[in-house]
């Protein structure tokens, strides 16, 4: 029994002594961006990201085009926007998903539509979900997560809303689906104003 004791007692402090060497895991290294995923994209017809023209409120946080693109600080963003982050075992996400898209379609022109898949280490089942539901609106993508560690204060759940306004800042962060186009003209309308 004293030889159990002592050798937990070694164990523990070797498995604290290493807490010390152990560093964050640092940009994530998956590939959103090769010739087939391009492929990919095109056939989706997802369309292509766009940097903004600088001087919003996002976090200065600089993630690829999901598919190949163009990269985008997303503190280059201004509004009105509607910023939707998903990930594909999100159920929640892919009944959401046509509402943003019919949104687009309807608004995009006004309030355009991003969506960021978080934490998808499989963009090609990513792009292949996008095309699923139809949704065509520019895709970014965050496959280690790294937007959760800003300070926006967001939770690692999906599905997530964030309105931005037309000065570039944060109008509100929504939580949970938006299930009808309704919903979205609503909570626009609520946090934007009269941009619809």
């Amino acid at each position: 029994m004293t030889r159990l004791l002592a050798a937990l007692a070694v164990l523990v402090l070797l498995l604290t002594g290493c807490a010390d060497d152990i560093s964050p895991p640092g940009p994530s290294d998956i590939e959103v961006d090769t010739p087939a995923l391009r492929e990919m994209k095109a056939e989706a017809g997802i369309e292509p990201c766009v940097p903004g023209p600088g001087g919003g409120d996002l976090p200065d946080l600089t993630l690829p085009c999901l598919g190949g693109g163009e990269e985008v600080d997303l503190s280059s963003l201004t509004g009105p926007l509607v910023v939707n982050l998903w990930n594909t075992p999100c159920d929640a996400c892919l009944d959401e998903m046509p509402a943003l898209q019919q949104f687009h379609e309807t608004h995009g022109d006004t309030v355009p539509v991003l969506g960021i898949d978080v934490t998808d280490t499989q963009p090609d089942f990513a792009i292949s979900f996008a095309e699923m539901v139809g949704a065509t609106y520019p895709q970014l993508a965050d496959p280690g997560g790294d937007i959760f560690d800003t300070d926006l204060g967001l939770r690692p759940a999906f599905p997530q809303t964030i309105l931005v306004d037309a000065d570039g800042e944060v109008a509100t962060m929504h939580a949970g689906g938006l299930l009808s186009v309704a919903e979205i003209e609503e909570l626009v309308t609520a946090h934007l104003g009269p941009v619809l």
